[in-house]
């Protein structure tokens, strides 16, 4: 069984779980109370980031900062609880149609305002056009930008490509030091399968994370996903994924 601890309703939650979820709020109508409330539930909750756009950086850093960590339940047991939540800004998002340099900047000033963490997208059109060096320079540049203080998550959207695009872009993301892969934004055709996961893990072996994001709104969603291969879950629906019955 996966360890529990209780939110500060008392409510029993799969801990385990929350460690490797980012609690994502990318809605371009979300508003400054949009994002306390995320970051309070990651604290709650134990995610391991919030995943936001990079003009909310600094308000979630505030937000992180103001409500603190909260004891648990399961740290009282003796489990090991994960430290506070990352910031993680979105880069190029969604489409990545921006140039490197661009990407670079954007993934600088939010590394620069509190981001640990970078998910950036590739230039779609110039993975399926076989331009492997310009998919590779935009990666290179947003990892060089974040100089070691960040790690990089490369989302490669999955519904969009083939299974060869696919391992070309895992391949290309994990060459220009990429830490993780990811399936989707959430934002294109469709989002993550475990097909997907199963062959990013197979692409990327066990020295680069995979992230399953889009559509991963349950709990049974996000285990086939895990079992599949995938090291962090991307969903909005994090609460509603760790909680357990009373």
């Amino acid at each position: 069984m996966s360890p529990c601890a209780r939110d500060p309703q008392g409510q029993p939650y799969d801990l385990a779980l929350a460690a490797l979820i980012d609690h994502t709020l990318l809605r371009p109508e979300a508003v400054a109370s949009d994002i306390e409330r995320l970051c309070a539930e990651a604290i709650a909750y134990r995610f391991a980031a919030v995943c936001v756009h990079s003009i909310w950086v600094p308000a979630a850093g505030r937000a992180l900062a103001r409500l603190g960590p909260t004891d648990h339940a399961g740290a009282a047991a003796g489990l090991r609880v994960p430290g506070p939540p990352a910031i993680c800004a979105v880069v190029g998002f969604p489409h990545g149609g921006a140039p490197a340099p661009v990407k670079a900047f954007e993934a600088r000033q939010a590394v620069a305002e509190g981001a640990a963490e970078i998910d950036m997208v590739i230039p779609v059109g110039a993975l399926k056009e076989s331009d492997d060096q310009e998919v590779h320079r935009h990666i290179a540049a947003v990892v060089d930008a974040c100089g070691g203080r960040a790690l990089v998550k490369v989302i490669i959207e999955c519904c969009l490509l083939t299974d060869d695009e696919k391992r070309r872009a895992c391949t290309i993301a994990a060459a220009a030091g990429a830490a993780f892969v990811k399936t989707s934004t959430g934002f294109s055709t469709g989002g993550a399968t475990e097909a997907d996961v199963r062959l990013m893990r197979a692409a990327v072996g066990e020295r680069v994370g995979v992230k399953a994001a889009g559509g991963i709104r349950d709990r049974e969603t996000a285990r086939r996903m895990i079992a599949a291969g995938a090291t962090r879950i991307g969903t909005s629906a994090g609460v509603r994924l760790v909680a357990l019955p009373s």
